[in-house]
């Protein structure tokens, strides 16, 4: 048996080359798969968690189609062998509506995913992510500042006025006292006390932005999923670890919508230009709203902004670079800095038309840019976000 990642999917071509779904395509089709050397010990579980690691896979490529995602699990099985004599594709649905992991939806009684399995596709995503991290073996959630802080350390120093009590380092300070006073008659002094160092969690404000035009799926590369998959990890960090930090997230094409959590596995590419402004103003919008003054923009795309509203109507210029679209992202950026909220652009596109718009766009908002492939896109967000924690004082 062999395990796959995907790398590239057109949904627009599919190719059944061989009869098989486009994710089993050969590597020159428009949407292939690397294989390696399958691992027993990968695959050690019972058959019913082992599919579930397939299917949770290609739920994130369907945008949560459970039929389509079915429908490719067979194919993989056919393939693959991966049922049981004794346990097969329809033993495993029955058992993901009996534990809670699919739902019946309306009358029609279509299958879709339940709460329990959009939860397990954000704690998968967030695994994946920090399994990269661990590989890299780059950054942690902690600030430089020492002081009063939330997270205790190793580090210990003398008392002062005003420190937590409840930070206080027993055994250092004790033996202080036995020191400085003997251990016959021992006392305790505000000069024998000793305190363990914290560092600051400072509180964050953020709002992610996901281009989803149409150029998000262009050229052969399925863009959108890493995206999605990121901004899922993302959400559930913050809310698991910081559940004081607060995540918005907008989709923009022509216009921009929020969307919550919740609609992050069914997030999908549409026929859309990139309305970066409109994307930009939402966003400000809803950190306007946000009582914490530490906040920033992180931006997801793969192109240039092509696309702005006048009044009711749409400006749009899908070749070069517009001046009057230029000029209104450019004006968002410099309000944004004056705002002191930092925008970081992760652009998976280095097309040179490309990197002069986002540099120029940075520099005017005294903000970042990662040019990022997709596989690294997710330990680039990670580690740009606890950096920025890092940097915000409360």
């Amino acid at each position: 048996m062999l395990i796959g990642t995907p790398t590239h999917w057109n949904p627009y071509k599919p190719n059944y080359q061989n009869n098989l779904p486009p994710y089993l395509s050969y590597t020159s089709c428009m949407f292939s798969w690397r294989f390696r050397k399958y691992d027993p010990n990968a695959f050690s579980d019972s058959p019913f968690e082992n599919l579930l690691r397939v299917f949770k896979e290609l739920l994130m490529f369907t945008s949560g189609n459970v039929g389509e995602a079915l429908n490719w699990l067979t194919q993989l099985d056919k393939q693959y062998n991966l049922t049981k004599p004794d346990y097969g594709i329809a033993d495993f649905i029955r058992e993901l509506k009996e534990k809670g992991y699919l739902k019946e939806d309306g009358k029609d009684r279509n299958l879709r995913p339940a709460a329990k399995m959009e939860i397990e596709l954000r704690r998968k995503a967030l695994e994946d992510v920090f399994d990269d991290l661990k590989k890299s073996k780059r950054g942690d959630h902690r600030t430089n500042s020492i002081g009063l802080g939330d997270e205790v350390t190793s580090e210990i120093k003398p008392y002062e006025w005003g420190d937590a009590l409840d930070q206080i380092a027993v055994s250092e300070t004790i033996k202080n006292a036995h020191i400085n006073h003997g251990i016959e008659d021992f006392s305790l002094t505000q000069e024998d006390m000793q305190i363990h160092e914290s560092f600051f969690q400072s509180q964050m404000s953020t709002v992610l932005m996901i281009d989803i035009s149409h150029s998000m799926i262009l050229y052969g590369e399925d863009r959108i999923t890493p995206a999605k998959k990121v901004a899922m990890a993302l959400s559930e960090l913050i809310t698991t670890r910081y559940p004081k930090d607060t995540l918005d997230i907008i989709v923009f094409g022509d216009d921009a919508w929020q969307i919550g959590i919740k609609d992050l596995p069914y997030l999908e590419v549409g026929p859309y230009h990139t309305n970066t402004v409109a994307g930009l103003e939402l966003a400000m919008e809803l950190l306007r709203k946000r009582r914490n003054p530490n906040k920033q923009i992180m931006m997801i795309t793969d192109g240039k902004p092509t696309c702005i509203k006048i009044g009711k109507k749409y400006y749009q210029n899908a070749f070069g670079l517009d001046k009057k679209i230029l000029t209104r992202c450019f004006a968002l950026a410099v309000k944004c800095r004056k705002q002191n909220i930092p925008i970081t652009t992760f652009m998976i596109a280095r097309d040179p038309w490309l990197v002069q718009f986002v540099d120029q766009f940075t520099k005017a908002n005294d903000g970042k840019a990662f040019y990022s492939s997709l596989e690294g896109l997710g330990s680039f967000i990670f580690l740009d976000y606890k950096q920025n924690k890092r940097k915000f004082k409360r």
